[in-house]
């Protein structure tokens, strides 16, 4: 994996995954829709939908733990402090050889910097909440999400997804 092309590859994810409105019927029709690719795929994971302060949709496939809801917890804390994903925000401290405790004081217990939380961005209001999915390793925990926010958008997966390693 490239560090520098994933950032760059998140960013441009981050920029075209822009809803016109979101409210919480369109939450519960993300949260479904991958719930059902999940299912479909066998996947054990957990998917949250939040704006900020504010849960929308929670599920736990079989398979997963408490753990997995822990996870959901800390990685959406992450797109909440940094407007970022979880994933482009570790891999920044990975590059610069640091961490979240380190570089801005946050604690572990209630932050990971790890991929599978993604900001919901509203055109003209900016990052108003997250999308989040812990279960599987975390470069495929983002791409997952990405891959739903796409089908949601209707934007091209084939064009947003990270670069396969």
């Amino acid at each position: 994996m490239d560090i520098v092309h994933d950032l760059q590859s998140i960013a441009a994810q981050e920029h075209a995954l822009v809803f016109p409105r979101f409210d919480a019927g369109r939450a519960w029709q993300l949260g479904v829709y991958l719930h059902e690719l999940a299912l479909a795929r066998s996947l054990a994971v957990a998917i949250d939908v939040r704006t900020f302060g504010h849960p929308l949709f929670f599920c736990a496939l079989d398979g997963t733990t408490p753990d997995n809801a822990d996870w959901v917890r800390r990685k959406s804390r992450v797109v909440e402090h940094f407007r970022r994903s979880s994933y482009s925000v570790g891999l920044k401290m990975q590059q610069a050889g640091t961490t979240l405790a380190d570089k801005h004081g946050l604690p572990v217990s209630e932050y990971a910097p790890h991929g599978g939380s993604f900001p919901l961005t509203v055109a003209g209001a900016g990052v108003i909440g997250s999308i989040t999915v812990s279960g599987l390793p975390q470069r495929a925990d983002h791409e997952l999400v990405v891959e739903a926010l796409c089908a949601e958008l209707g934007a091209d997966y084939g064009v947003l997804a990270l670069a396969k390693v």
